[in-house]
Parts: C-alpha cells; sequence; structure tokens
C-alpha cells in the first residue's frame, strides 16, 4: 500500500485561517481529504497540520504538528516525508485546497503509478503537473531538500513524469470568494 500525505498546515492568511478546518457538507476540508485518501486505500494517511488543533480525525491517520509551517509548502512535505514508515516505497501527496479531488482520482493515479513504481505520477492540469502526486522513494530525498513555498512542481516536471489528466484541479481554495463558488 501506499501512504497519503496530506498537506494542511497552511495559515489561510488569504482565507482569514487554516483552510484544513474549512466546513464543506458538514465536514472539515481535512477531514474531507483524510477519508478520500483512506477510501482510495492509502495506508497511513499522514496529514501536515500547523500550530492549530485539528480535531480527532480518523484512527488510523497519523497527526503531524509542522510547527515551522510558516516556511512554506517545502516543511509540511519534508515533516510528511520523514513521517513516513521506513518501508515505504512510494508517497501520495495532496493538499486539503482541492475540493475537486475524491477516492475514484487517487485511485486512477494510484493505478497509473503502479504501472511503473520507479516513475512519478501526477494530475496535469493548468498547463502542467501538480498535486495530488505519487513520488517514489528514489526521490525521497529531493523531497527533503526543498525549501520555502516550493512543491515538488519542479520535481515532477524535470522527471518523466506520467500524467493523468484532472482539469478540476485548478481549482483551489484560496479566498472566501473560491469557497463561496463551490459552496452553490
Amino acid at each position: 500500500m501506499i501512504p497519503a500525505i496530506v498537506l494542511a498546515a497552511g495559515s489561510g492568511r488569504r482565507m482569514g485561517g487554516p483552510k484544513a478546518l474549512l466546513v464543506i457538507e458538514g465536514e472539515t476540508l481535512l477531514h474531507r481529504t483524510v477519508r478520500t485518501a483512506i477510501s482510495a486505500g492509502c495506508n497511513p494517511v499522514i496529514a501536515v497540520v500547523g500550530d492549530w488543533d485539528p480535531g480527532p480525525l480518523d484512527s488510523s491517520a497519523i497527526l503531524v504538528h509542522n510547527r515551522g509551517a510558516a516556511e512554506g509548502m517545502a516543511s509540511s512535505i519534508r515533516a510528511g516525508i520523514l513521517a513516513l514508515p521506513p518501508a515505504s516505497e512510494a508517497a501520495l501527496i495532496l493538499a486539503v485546497d482541492q475540493p475537486a479531488v475524491n477516492a475514484d482520482l487517487l485511485g486512477q493515479l494510484l493505478a497509473l503509478a503502479a504501472k511503473d513504481p520507479d516513475r512519478p505520477a501526477a494530475c496535469a492540469y493548468g498547463e502542467s503537473l501538480g498535486i495530488p502526486a505519487v513520488l517514489p522513494r528514489r526521490l525521497f530525498k529531493d523531497l527533503l531538500e526543498l525549501r520555502g513555498d516550493c512543491g515538488a512542481k519542479s520535481i515532477l516536471l524535470r522527471e518523466n513524469t506520467a500524467s493523468l489528466s484532472f482539469p478540476e484541479g485548478a481549482l483551489d481554495l484560496d479566498t472566501p470568494e473560491d469557497l463561496d463558488r463551490i459552496r452553490c
């Protein structure tokens, strides 16, 4: 099984608070994303959160508090990679702020990654590649070297990454207006 790393430590400055705690259809984005990763078969699911209380999560989830979250996304990726079980051959990385991500999409991405386990697999949207993405163990060192507000995109673009079309991935929640659009 492939573990998942849920990136949820951002402070959500433009949103007015942590995006992970926003509620859609009676569920926080963090709980929804953890549940989605579990439903797709990921084990364990590591939720990397900031310096705030996420509330109770599914008992199979591993909670990691990223005290350095102010640095940016790279610090959360590093925290998630360091929390992986030692035998992990790959990791699925996803964020809480992409409301169109569901278990079917993650299942397709995991199946694509399984075709060539040494090759990353990522979602394609907005003329580029991004998360959700599955990165093999050979790239963990590169992920641990990321700094600042950089995600895995530079790694995905330099590799021969397999891509899964996901145009809805371009919609993420950054502002209250974004949230209003998906609640309507």
